[in-house]
């Protein structure tokens, strides 16, 4: 009677959520060529989802999210090979923290609000290198906020026959706050496996700060990482750690070239519906000549708690035979993909959209 009755006065929940982002996107390249579409997912990708939670007593909840992204310009999938590709993880949570295993997002997506007022989408210099995203295989542990920390650990294995202990995909985030004030860092490394040709890990190393000063927040961060390598569309426009799952097969020479990344931002609020915000950065290849510097201005007006009109404006530099494009929550389906329309070239981009959060 007893089981029975802590069954019925369980509680358990599910919501439904998503958002929907649509801008007009406008890029120009120094070397003539220019671009005008309807892109998909600057602040944050088209996207679906579910989650809840479940009370099991004493404290503890058992959660779950299921999120799925897509494109409203033309009604597709983000990726058409998988149902959930954004997330799809069970876990527990309780007065010990979060455990979660499945599909989940990086520790380096989860601070994106820490690193700068975009919160590391369209406009961003350090989202123009790219950032490990999600991992398939994960499991993670999410401690409480003790004395004003917490931390982040996720362990991402390799499962299929062929792939070595070596290429599982280990994350680690430390996140500090108090007052208006806050210290972060976050990290993800991979390796190849053994032998192989080249045998350095891949890594993206991040720290940051930032401080509210009421009216809006002063943000600095620095990332070292050499996971950018060269597309068909550019000389940093791909990665050797796939963003998006994926593992390090040893076979890239770029791997053994490194970047430091330096990125200085503020926001300030104009009006309680108004925002404005300004960004600088640099992306300094330490091993060559694959720098490039950028800058943006942004404004974001909020129609209402869910809705928000936004116009970003962006320059980024390509020094030497440097290779970056701009780039948003989402891939940009109108970036320039000829080479000669990106390597050491300048390009500029102007943006307006609508957000809306359900």
């Amino acid at each position: 009677m007893a089981a029975c009755s802590s069954a019925a006065f369980a509680q358990s929940s599910v919501a439904l959520y998503g958002t929907v982002d649509q801008y007009v996107s406008y890029l120009r390249s120094s070397s003539g060529e220019k671009s005008m579409a309807l892109e998909d997912g600057a602040l944050t990708r088209t996207r679906w989802g579910l989650r809840g939670s479940e009370d099991l007593g004493a404290g503890r909840r058992a959660i779950f999210q299921l999120e799925a992204g897509a494109s409203a310009d033309d009604g597709r999938a983000a990726d058409s090979s998988r149902l959930f590709d954004r997330q799809a993880w069970v876990g527990l949570a309780g007065g010990f923290g979060e455990v979660r295993v499945g599909r989940q997002n990086t520790v380096v997506v989860g601070r994106g609000s820490y690193v700068d007022h975009t919160a590391r989408t369209l406009g961003s210099v350090l989202n123009a290198f790219g950032i490990p995203a999600r991992y398939d295989n994960d499991v993670s542990y999410i401690s409480p906020r003790v004395g004003g920390f917490l931390v982040e650990a996720h362990y991402a294995l390799a499962e299929t026959p062929n792939q070595s202990r070596r290429q599982s995909v280990k994350q680690l985030g430390v996140d500090y706050e108090t007052g208006p004030y806050r210290l972060g860092y976050v990290g993800v490394t991979a390796g190849p496996r053994s032998p192989a040709a080249y045998t350095a890990n891949v890594q993206y190393q991040n720290l940051y700060a930032n401080y509210d000063y009421g009216q809006g927040k002063i943000y600095l961060a620095y990332a070292r990482s050499n996971n950018s390598t060269a597309t068909g569309s550019g000389n940093n426009a791909g990665s050797i750690l796939s963003n998006v799952g994926g593992v390090v097969d040893g076979s890239n020479a770029d791997v053994n070239r490194m970047y430091n990344l330096w990125q200085i931002s503020a926001d300030y609020r104009a009006t309680p519906q108004f925002r404005v915000g300004a960004l600088f950065g640099l992306l300094d290849d330490r091993s060559g000549n694959r720098s490039a510097s950028g800058a943006s201005v942004a404004g974001f007006y909020d129609l209402s708690k869910r809705t928000t009109l936004y116009t970003v404006g962006q320059q980024l530099r390509n020094r030497g035979s440097a290779g970056f494009r701009p780039a948003g929550s989402a891939g940009l389906k109108s970036n320039f993909s000829m080479p000669n329309d990106v390597n050491g070239r300048t390009i500029t981009g102007l943006h307006a959209g609508i957000l809306h959060r359900f």
